[in-house]
């Protein structure tokens, strides 16, 4: 019997567009198709059809004039020598990127400040925690200053301190340097720190292209709030629409639709009964929002 083949289409007609100097989440589930719409702009995979320019180049036609505009940093791939400390990678892609030994010192230098890097510069990789080797992996992507940097999972394994850091220093270059970056990751304090806009793929499609924050009120379906009050307990008229979610004296958590006349309502209920000593307001986690986006499209597909 012959075998039995389909054809799958990994991205199916999609379409966005990157200024200079932006920072963007490219995210969605695993299999949406984000590595191949990255392998194709960087040159390494070659669509089959449809039109893409990176800094005015086509990628895979471009590819040696797009690896001196563009830098890559991989979560689960180093471009570090392992045995070797990161100052010689760094002469190394120093010559691999055709720098000339004054300017490729002078950006070392000023990278190894900016990252703080002089006390691990001589070190051998091996010896180097994640959250230091990191730091080296983006200032060695950014040794030739790159127009583009595409990132993949820059902070998978790290921890919470080395996290904030590398958010931090991406943060920081991309608005100093005017560095574009389209980031990738699961993590959505990647998403929420570093970058300002979000597009989002599905099964091969484009699901949302907007700012991180249009994507909260678009799909912010409700808001939990804690109200500490003079008395024990409230009553919740159920007009208002507030689902109790804990209550213990004197402390009260419910959640209510987002809109800012739900909370009024609710704000004026426990005012007519007590005196409102604090109170806070939350959010659903972005990831939440995310995998709603997820589930209103498996919807509408099935």
């Amino acid at each position: 019997l012959a075998p039995r083949t389909r054809a799958v289409c990994a991205d199916d007609r999609i379409s966005f567009r990157i200024e200079a100097g932006e920072r963007v989440a490219f995210i969605g589930p695993n299999g949406a198709g984000k590595s191949t719409t990255l392998k194709i702009l960087a040159g390494i995979l070659h669509p089959s059809d449809g039109r893409v320019s990176v800094t005015g180049l086509v990628p895979w036609r471009d590819r040696h004039a797009l690896g001196f505009a563009i830098g890559t940093v991989f979560g689960q791939r180093s471009q570090l020598w392992y045995q070797l400390a990161p100052r010689d990678t760094l002469e190394l892609l120093a010559r691999v990127y055709e720098l000339p030994r004054d300017l490729w010192r002078s950006r070392l230098d000023a990278l190894a400040q900016a990252f703080e890097l002089h006390a691990i510069l001589d070190r051998p990789v091996r010896q180097l925690s994640l959250g230091e080797r990191m730091r080296c992996e983006v200032a060695a992507s950014l040794l030739h200053a790159p127009r583009v940097l595409f990132l993949d999972e820059p902070t998978i394994g790290l921890d919470v301190t080395a996290k904030a850091t590398i958010r931090e220093l991406l943060h920081r270059r991309s608005t100093d340097d005017g560095t574009t970056l389209l980031l990738t990751s699961h993590d959505t304090g990647d998403i929420e720190q570093v970058c300002d806009r979000v597009v989002i793929i599905h099964r091969g499609r484009i699901l949302l292209d907007g700012s991180v924050g249009e994507m909260k009120r678009r799909y912010l379906r409700s808001r939990r709030i804690t109200l500490i009050t003079a008395a024990e307990h409230v009553d919740l008229p159920a007009a208002i629409g507030a689902r109790r979610v804990s209550s213990v004296p004197h402390r009260t958590t419910v959640e209510i639709d987002a809109g800012d006349a739900a909370v009024g309502a609710l704000v004026d209920a426990v005012l007519r009964q007590t005196t409102l000593r604090d109170l806070v307001i939350d959010d659903p986690p972005m990831d939440e929002i995310i995998r709603s986006i997820y589930r209103n499209a498996d919807d509408e597909a099935a």
